[in-house]
């Protein structure tokens, strides 16, 4: 009740926020940092409840590379056992005589061979037993490396807003009074034009004995500029009409809330719209800061130097 009292009676309150208001059935924040939704799905099997595509698509690049060199590795060794199986008398070129480890290898490097339809020809399948598992093998890596060439160019055709946020959102002066800011740039060379944000705030309230949740939406000085080329600060005034208007900084230390942004944009590279998102919670929030600039002019005077290592800089100043 005493959270409901710090509310400002003029913010109001709205359900179409898609996170639902029954506080009991969420734990932790609303978003992470990384802007995916906090939620685990239960209930179904899981080979039903995931996308292998958007597994392999999302996933970073070093865990990508991993996974298809050691499915590389594995499927030619499984073939190279079957072969050893087999018999090595049953494949053309190897050396009887020599040891069973240099056998194998031999055996190993026909596989990749096969799987990958080189086809040196030093080694050569006889036998309907081994050439029926060599056609198999062969088909098995055509198809292999064209879902492996269709992931990599899904890989580098999705559209991806690359947009970092700054780690803290921060309270800072404003005009007359204050302000919530928090600040966002572009990292690699594309041109985003048309750049719109969003900022909700999200709050479990305790009202008439029950917790609900509770969004407000944050009204932004600026919510849409024309193109995204250096750092943006989103400004939210904290006048009367905010949610935030009478939170002090033990408020923000002992509250329990998360501000949620949301960024939509259209990337001239892809000739797409791009989203991205993250959150921040109360304990993110810096109390008494600025943000300090991050972008300059050269020495020549003739561009505009953005200094990305400069996102997180502010400097705390007194309220």
């Amino acid at each position: 009740m005493a959270l409901l009292k710090r509310i400002n009676k003029k913010a109001k309150s709205y359900l179409s926020s898609g996170f639902g208001v029954n506080t009991s059935s969420y734990g932790g924040r609303f978003f992470n940092k990384d802007g995916k939704a906090n939620v685990e799905k239960q209930g179904m099997h899981f080979l039903h409840r995931i996308s292998w595509y958007h597994t392999m698509i999302e996933m970073p690049a070093w865990k990508f590379m991993s996974i298809l060199l050691s499915f590389y590795v594995c499927i030619n060794l499984v073939f190279a056992l079957i072969y050893f199986a087999i018999g090595i008398e049953y494949l053309n070129g190897i050396d009887t005589s020599a040891s069973e480890w240099v056998k194998f290898g031999e055996t190993y490097f026909f596989s990749a061979q096969t799987f990958t339809t080189v086809g040196y020809g030093h080694v050569s399948p006889s036998g309907f037993l081994a050439s029926s598992v060599s056609a198999l093998e062969a088909l098995i890596g055509l198809l292999s490396f064209a879902i492996a060439t269709g992931l990599f160019f899904g890989r580098f055709s999705k559209p991806v807003a690359f947009i970092k946020f700054s780690h803290n959102a921060i309270i800072a002066p404003y005009r007359d009074g204050t302000a919530l800011m928090l600040r966002l740039t572009p990292f690699k060379n594309t041109n985003f034009t048309d750049a719109e944000a969003k900022i909700m705030l999200g709050m479990s309230v305790e009202e008439e004995g029950i917790v609900s949740n509770k969004f407000y939406s944050l009204d932004l000085e600026l919510g849409k500029i024309n193109a995204l080329t250096l750092s943006w600060t989103l400004v939210h005034p904290i006048t009367e009409d905010s949610p935030l208007y009478h939170f002090n900084k033990e408020d923000f230390e002992t509250i329990q809330g998360e501000i949620l942004v949301f960024i939509k944009t259209f990337d001239d590279m892809f000739s797409n719209t791009v989203a991205i998102r993250t959150s921040y919670t109360f304990d993110e929030v810096v109390y008494g800061a600025k943000f300090l600039p991050m972008y300059s002019r050269d020495k020549a005077n003739s561009k505009t130097i953005l200094h990305l290592e400069k996102l997180n800089h502010f400097e705390k100043v007194s309220l």
